[in-house]
This record gives structure tokens, sequence and C-alpha cells, in this order.
């Protein structure tokens, strides 16, 4: 399967992904713990298949000190000892914000309550802001079949200075 569609070589999709990034910049500056970005995003990411974005948030998170053990674990976080109650929050509001076809009923009001007793007004806004963000980043990515394999950490935010 070959990568269908360079949007870094395109003048709109190049526009736009710079656009685009300056909103990842935006929730990285956020009070928001990182870790539990980089989480969400990979959770998310290998939810809707997208290769080159659970590289990316993989290979991020690893450099930013995440364990291999709570790496390899995120797929089945819920059958897992590892994350803090706060962090399962965030993967479930992950997980069924980005299942929304599959839901029904969205994200569930135990989800919310959840979200709302470990996270403030900051922290949420930034959080539910992240869950729609990497979905657009991983339809984009998906669409164009973009692979996973061969990101550098610091390449994203080194593309956007």
């Amino acid at each position: 399967m070959e990568t269908r569609f360079n949007l870094f070589e395109n003048e709109i999709a190049a526009k736009f992904a710079k656009r685009f990034a300056g909103t990842a910049v935006v929730l990285q500056q956020s009070p928001l713990p990182r870790s539990t970005q980089e989480l969400v995003s990979l959770r998310a990411s290998q939810i809707n298949g997208c290769g080159h974005c659970v590289d990316m948030h993989a290979k991020e998170a690893a450099a930013a000190g995440e364990s291999a053990v709570r790496l390899s674990l995120v797929a089945t976080w819920r059958e897992s000892t590892v994350f803090t109650e706060a962090e399962r929050a965030a993967l479930a509001l992950a997980e069924e914000g980005t299942r929304l076809a599959d839901a029904h009923q969205g994200v569930s009001d135990e989800t919310w309550q959840l979200v709302r007793k470990h996270y403030d007004d900051d922290q949420t806004a930034a959080l539910v802001c992240l869950v729609g963000l990497i979905n657009a980043a991983n339809r984009l990515a998906v669409i164009t079949r973009q692979k996973g394999g061969s990101y550098e950490p610091g390449a994203f935010a080194a593309a956007f200075d």
C-alpha cells in the first residue's frame, strides 16, 4: 500500500497543516499533563488504525520518559494496573469520543463525570480539544495512507518552528 498524497507538498494542504500544528501547540502548552496527551493520542490512533500517528505518539511518549510497559498496555488499559484513575478517565473519553458511530450516545455521563472529577476546566477543555484534534489528524493520515515507522521524536515540533 503506497502513500497516496503528500500533504506537505501541496500549497493548500501545507497552509492547513501549519494552522493545524498551531492548535496542537496550544494543547501542548495547556495544563493537561503531557503524558496524558500522548496516551490519549496513542489510544485514539490505535482505534483509528493510523500507523503514522501511532508511531509518532508512541515515540514522543517514550522520548518524554513513558515506560515501554505502559505504552504496550494502552490498547488494553482496562485490563491493566499501570494507569492512574485520571489517566483511565482520559482514555475512556478518548475511546468514547473516537467511537462516536459505535456508541450512539457519544460520551457517556459516567465517563464525563470521571473526567470532571480528575481534571479542572482548562484540562478538560484541552482534553476534549485533543480528542477532536487527534481524530482529525488520524483521518488525514489514513485517507492519504501515511505510513508509520520512520517518525523521529521531535520531528513534528521541528517541522513547524
